[in-house]
């Protein structure tokens, strides 16, 4: 077992990857700090996380504190004598915290650092169309994603992605960097930089509503980038009217095909297997959707058993 301590604060799927890449190393993982059960499902059972159940499987300590500033919380941690932390998708750490061990703590992050620092930088990097985005290591300080980065890795992204796919290779990429910055900081040969910034840098903020929703007045490039970039989670939307029923619409896939006629945006034409919807400069052919109260289905499935009306609208 390797003599550095490790603290791991983290929640989602994504960070289990990188949890057990450590404990896969012979890392000693002291302890595991993950947000409180959730309720989920039809009965609003509490359910744990994904790094709660591997840390019950393993027999590791585990906090799940609802003020991270709790004393008796702060104190917990620092009776386990870490000289590492490492944070993987978890919500911003008080000084307080990120103070306590002696190596630092330190953050996996899902971009290449100045640019898109923020709470969706996997979103943001698709639905701006970039080609290239990439992972970065750096040590936590009082501002958000602004410390000394120790280490990236650049990865390509194929017009094929959204960021399910993206989601899963830096998944991946993510843990091995995190590893190699681990062991950096263990043999006290870690070099790491200041990051500077400027006007230019484009940032990852949270996703609301108002910036998932499709506007049709957009190209059809754009709004296909919007698609990619919420597909799976959480969807773009747009707002069907059908007679006098008003439905939100879910699009997960589509197809965009440009065209010379102009101005046509928002207008549907639906087939027995085909919906598309008209944008600034051409259309899109649309895959997968899911409309208020039904599942996710493929286009074809939906309109064999939805009725559209004349006077529809997407809005």
């Amino acid at each position: 077992m390797n003599k550095i301590k490790i603290i791991f604060f983290g929640t989602p799927f994504f960070a289990l990857h990188s949890l057990k890449q450590l404990i896969n190393a012979n890392y000693n993982v002291v302890g595991i700090v993950t947000a409180p059960d959730k309720p989920k499902g039809r009965g609003l059972k509490l359910k744990p996380s994904e790094i709660k159940r591997f840390a019950v499987k393993k027999s590791i300590p585990y906090f799940q504190p609802t003020n991270l500033k709790d004393k008796i919380f702060i104190s917990s941690l620092k009776k386990l004598n870490a000289n590492l932390f490492v944070v993987v998708a978890f919500r911003k750490l008080p000084t307080i915290i990120w103070q306590i061990p002696k190596k630092g703590t330190i953050n996996l992050h899902t971009s290449l650092l100045p640019n898109y620092r923020g709470a969706a930088p996997m979103n943001w990097v698709i639905i701006n169309g970039e080609t290239e985005t990439g992972v970065s290591t750096f040590f936590i300080n009082e501002n958000i994603d602004c410390g000394n980065i120790i280490a990236q890795k650049k990865v390509k992204i194929p017009n094929s992605y959204n960021v399910g796919f993206l989601h899963d290779k830096l998944m991946h990429i993510g843990s091995d960097i995190l590893l190699e910055t681990v062991k950096q900081i263990e043999n006290g040969i870690e070099n790491s930089i200041k990051q500077t910034f400027s006007n230019e840098l484009k940032n990852a903020p949270k996703l609301t509503k108002k910036n998932c929703k499709i506007e049709w007045n957009n190209s059809i490039e754009k709004i296909h980038n919007l698609i990619r970039g919420l597909s799976p989670y959480p969807a773009a939307f747009t707002k069907l009217q059908n007679n006098s029923k008003n439905y939100i619409l879910k699009i997960y896939d589509a197809t965009p095909i440009k065209s010379s006629v102009k101005n046509n945006y928002g207008k549907i034409e639906i087939s027995n297997t085909e919906l598309i919807i008209w944008a600034l400069d051409g259309y899109l052919k649309i895959n997968e959707l899911q409309i208020s109260g039904k599942k996710r289905m493929k286009a074809s499935s939906f309109l064999n058993g939805f009725n559209f009306t004349k006077n529809c609208k997407i809005s």
